[in-house]
């Protein structure tokens, strides 16, 4: 199976955040869309580079020192932006990537979203649980198939 597969199922939809947007936005939209990452868009339209839950995490962990004052919670806003933040050194990988290849990838880089790149455009991100998923679905065919050989070979 190919990653063009899997971004023809699961849609080639990216949501995006600004480089210039505050970490508290870039939380608000992951929150909203219920995702992991946001890549991160220059305002020319290429890519700036990606943020993850993790990336908000550790940025407001070290540097949001309100967070660590007591106070009310509407006192607790991080002002830092996604640019601060977001990984610039993208991993990509391409629409003609196999499914175990661009597990690899990820796994190697410890990553758990990849955007998905195809002539210096974004056509759509993949998360490592799409890629478990979609190598679940090729084994239980595969089983099935076997299954149905074995069977219908033994009458």
């Amino acid at each position: 199976m190919l990653i063009k597969d899997i971004i023809h199922e699961k849609g080639a939809n990216v949501v995006t955040i600004e480089v210039g947007q505050t970490i508290h936005k870039a939380i608000n939209r992951l929150n909203e869309h219920r995702i992991g990452a946001l890549v991160v868009m220059e305002a020319n339209g290429e890519i700036a580079g990606i943020i993850t839950e993790r990336d908000v995490l550790q940025v407001c962990g070290q540097s949001c020192d309100r967070l660590n004052q007591s106070g009310s919670l509407a006192d607790s806003v991080c002002p830092s932006l996604v640019e601060d933040a977001m990984t610039k050194d993208l991993v990509i990988g391409v629409p003609s990537d196999d499914l175990n290849y661009a597990m690899g990838v990820m796994t190697k880089n410890r990553i758990r979203h990849l955007p998905i790149m195809d002539d210096g455009r974004l056509v759509g991100i993949i998360s490592i649980g799409d890629l478990v998923n979609a190598h679940f679905e090729e084994k239980v065919f595969e089983n099935r198939t076997l299954r149905d050989y074995i069977h219908g070979s033994a009458r």
